[in-house]
């Protein structure tokens, strides 16, 4: 098999500081790449998600995206939509400046606007909400390592990753979850005390080769439970959330509302650029 020089980056994304994100790993020209190809490159970065970039199909895109975790192909999620886009502007001339950036991927098209603070993306409608009901929140209650009662509530938060949504009491619950088995996607989140830097405290908890693994900072999820949570009331944008603190990260992510929309935004920084052989 022959091999070419493909741009490539890693970017930091939702980062508060130096290395305090979620690290994305981004080939931008992967045209003639099979899906093989992109799943064992992807398996070899062992990253939380690395993409890759392509001509889009719809009229309207920009680009098209395809995101991969070591174990498959994902329809969204919403770290590596920030860092694609900011590493596919990165190679244009033009400007995202007041325009809207479209990207292409398997839930179909996702905005993306520069902002103040980096980048936000306009969160998906949610293909799967509601209740998870008493079976289920009894499950995720004994993955987590907690009574079922210390779940104020539960919904499904899934806008393509499959999430499902769990609030506790505060952040100190969720900073305090030491989790067992998980044998699916949990987000959990808990407000933080008045005048702490950011509203909410999150943790991603997914299964991992036969073990429980945590996301530093995942974009997919904090748009399925501000959804989720603003709806019911239990939330008003915008807001600030902290997410990688138990594993030793600091990110951060924005909610914010406007033109109709959730978005949810964050920096973004490359830290490597190059090319890659592929």
């Amino acid at each position: 098999m022959s091999t070419a020089a493909r741009r490539f980056r890693m970017v930091d994304v939702f980062n508060s500081g130096q290395l305090s994100g979620n690290p994305l790993a981004v080939v931008l020209d992967a045209e003639g790449l099979s899906d093989a190809e992109m799943l064992a490159f992807a398996r070899w970065m062992n990253l939380s998600e690395t993409t890759f970039l392509l001509k889009p199909t719809l009229p309207a895109a920009h680009y098209r995206v395809r995101i991969f975790t070591p174990d498959g192909e994902m329809d969204f999620a919403g770290h590596p939509t920030l860092g694609s886009c900011h590493a596919w502007l990165e190679e244009q001339t033009m400007s995202a400046n007041g325009q809207r950036i479209l990207q292409e991927c398997r839930v179909g098209l996702v905005e993306v606007r520069r902002t103040e603070g980096g980048f936000a993306f306009a969160a998906p409608p949610l293909i799967k909400s509601g209740p998870l009901g008493a079976n289920l929140v009894n499950r995720i209650a004994m993955s987590l390592g907690i009574a079922p009662e210390e779940i104020l509530a539960a919904g499904w938060v899934d806008n393509g990753a499959g999430w499902a949504g769990v609030l506790l009491e505060d952040a100190e619950a969720v900073l305090r979850l030491k989790p067992h088995a998980v044998d699916l996607d949990i987000g959990v989140i808990g407000p933080h005390d008045a005048g702490q830097p950011a509203e909410f405290e999150v943790r991603a908890f997914f299964p991992k080769n036969g073990a429980t693994a945590e996301d530093p900072v995942t974009g997919s999820l904090n748009a399925g439970l501000a959804q989720w949570l603003i709806a019911d009331g239990r939330a008003r944008a915008p807001y600030e959330v902290r997410q990688g603190t138990a594993i030793g990260h600091d990110g951060r992510l924005r909610v914010s509302e406007a033109d109709g929309s959730l978005w949810i935004g964050g920096l973004t920084t490359t830290l490597v650029a190059g090319t890659v052989a592929l």
